[in-house]
This record gives C-alpha cells, sequence and structure tokens, in this order.
C-alpha cells in the first residue's frame, strides 16, 4: 500500500476485501502504544458490515479497542459480529435508540487515549491509525485529528476526494464540514468534556457534536493523508433525508449554538458574506496547502509555521 496516504480504488478494494492482519498483533494490546477505541453504531448494513470491521483490523495496529453497538440488526450482522468476535473488545446486539444513542453508549465503554467512531457502512484507510499514534506522540497536547477522506460507492470506487483545510469553528457553523467522522479522532479527555451526542435528532448529530468539540479545541492537527471513507449508496442517510427536511433540523442547532437564524433562508444563504469569506478562504489554503508548485514551497512553510504558533499542526504538506 502506499505509504503517503493516497489510494485508488484498487488499493481501496483490496485493503477490505479480506483479513490482512496478524491475530497475535491484534490481541497484544501493547501499552507502548497508544490506546485507539473505534464504536462501530450497527443497523442492518451486513452488506458493508464486515468491511468496516476489516478496515480497522487490518491497519494491524497493536492497541485497538473495537467496540460495535449493534441495534437488534435481522439481517446477518450478528454472525458477522460473532465471526471476529474474539477482537472485539466489547459488543451487544439490542435495540436502542438510533445511531447517537449507540455512539454514547459505546463512547461509555471506551478506554483509548484516542476515540472515534465509524458507521458501519464506512471504512478507514490503510496505516491510519499509526499515523494518529505517531501525531499524538509528537503532539502529546493535541485534542482533534483529522485525515483527509474519499467518497466511495457501494462496490468502494472513489467517487469524489475531500481535501480539508485547517479547521476553523466559524467555517463548520457558518459555511460547511471542515472534517469528517470517518477520518477524525479527539482524545479521551475531549469525549468527556463535550458530553454526549443529541440522541434526539436522527441527521446532523454529529455536526452539533463537533461544533461542541471545535469550541473547546485548542490544539488541532490537520494530516494530509486519507483517513477513511464515507460511503454514498441508496440507503445511506445522506440519500434517504432530503435536504429540506434538515432545515428545521441545522436551525435549531444554530440556535442552540447563540447563533441568530433569518426565517425563511437556508444554510447557506444565512451569512452571504461570511460564505464569501469562507469561499475565498478554502481558495486560499487549496491552493497553499495542495498544489505542487515548487513557487509556493517557502510561503507554504511559513503558514505553516504561522499555524503551528497558534495550534493547529499540519502534517503532511511541509513539501
Amino acid at each position: 500500500m502506499p505509504h503517503n496516504g493516497i489510494f485508488n480504488s484498487e488499493e481501496i478494494q483490496a485493503f477490505v476485501s479480506r483479513p490482512l492482519y496478524n491475530s497475535d498483533i491484534i490481541r497484544s494490546k501493547n501499552a507502548s502504544y497508544p490506546g485507539i477505541s473505534v464504536i462501530i453504531p450497527s443497523y442492518n448494513q451486513a452488506q458493508f458490515l464486515e468491511k468496516t470491521i476489516l478496515s480497522i483490523l487490518n491497519q494491524n495496529y497493536p492497541n485497538t479497542e473495537l467496540i460495535i453497538m449493534d441495534g437488534k440488526s435481522n439481517d446477518g450482522s450478528v454472525e458477522i459480529i460473532k465471526k471476529y468476535e474474539s477482537y472485539i473488545s466489547y459488543w451487544v446486539s439490542e435495540p436502542d435508540n438510533g445511531q447517537s444513542s449507540a455512539i454514547n453508549r459505546g463512547f461509555a465503554k471506551a478506554t483509548g487515549d484516542l476515540i472515534g467512531w465509524q458507521n458501519s457502512d464506512d471504512i478507514y484507510l490503510p496505516g491510519f491509525f499509526h499515523a494518529m499514534a505517531d501525531n499524538l506522540r509528537k503532539h502529546p497536547q493535541t485534542e482533534l485529528f483529522i485525515g483527509n477522506v474519499y467518497i466511495i460507492d457501494e462496490n468502494d470506487n472513489i467517487t469524489w476526494s475531500s481535501n480539508f483545510i485547517p479547521f476553523s469553528i466559524n467555517h463548520l457553523i457558518y459555511f460547511g464540514w471542515n472534517l469528517s467522522s470517518q477520518a477524525a479522532f479527539v482524545n479521551r479527555q475531549i469525549v468527556k468534556e463535550v458530553g454526549p451526542l443529541r440522541e434526539n435528532i436522527q441527521v446532523e448529530f454529529d455536526w452539533d457534536w463537533f461544533i461542541r468539540v471545535g469550541k473547546i479545541a485548542k490544539h488541532i492537527v490537520l494530516d494530509r493523508r486519507y483517513g477513511g471513507c464515507y460511503r454514498m449508496h441508496s440507503t445511506s442517510k445522506f440519500m434517504t433525508y432530503e435536504h429540506e427536511s434538515r432545515w428545521p433540523i441545522e436551525s435549531q442547532i444554530l440556535r442552540s449554538h447563540g447563533i441568530k437564524v433569518r426565517e425563511g433562508y437556508r444554510h447557506s444563504h444565512q451569512r452571504r458574506w461570511k460564505t464569501l469569506l469562507f469561499k475565498l478562504r478554502v481558495r486560499f489554503y487549496t491552493i497553499l496547502l495542495y498544489s505542487s508548485k515548487p513557487i509556493l514551497n517557502h510561503l507554504r512553510r511559513l503558514i505553516i509555521w504561522y499555524l503551528a504558533r497558534y495550534g493547529i499542526i499540519c502534517k503532511g504538506f511541509e513539501v
């Protein structure tokens, strides 16, 4: 697999097609490595669940805590879970109150230094756990770790690439996602401080939670490597919840964070001048960080140094 965290569809397909891990390594629980806890909220997605599990085990990371919270699936998911039971730290299959409830119960079980969740139709990419552990060793004060993501289809083919730029809480609130749970970890203390995800909504609870994370996280690592994949398919929440049905939830979340919402205007039209500024910011950082033009190298090093002074560490952009 590529060492630079850039993959093609064939490499992704190969990574989640079969077990590639060393059983002794996975079971070792080597305390010399930072503990990484991953919660999988699962419900009737047997079509993809095994790939999600393999994307975690195939990290071959020696201090992994895998927690699966299944909502009483009846499609064969439990049989898949039992297949890998010896590598799972905790699992249960019982009725729950939805995805956010499952994640919250997983949070309560998690003991790792870094904690994240991976939806049962999404996957991690090779080397991501080792890269995040290395980042934590070098920057132990970091509270939020972010990698880039691919959008994939039902057959693990890449359809889109998301290249994130340095995290901004205002960007997340006013403009849109600048991180993805498919390639993000937070330290355990942040999980305790932020508290549980909201369980009274079925979508956008992750957006609300990461806004809360962003409000208190002072040290953030943005790693250029691709760490995970978000799968778009016919039964995914993104496809089944129409944009119009999301806006009332989004507006309520914005109000809960003290943001004034103008009635009759969608999220993207609430602050037009800020939207323009964030578009310019995205354009600037995308060119600066992701362009390979040598002429930008000096400016890139200067900006990365400047960002580090304010708590944002950019890894993999140095050349």
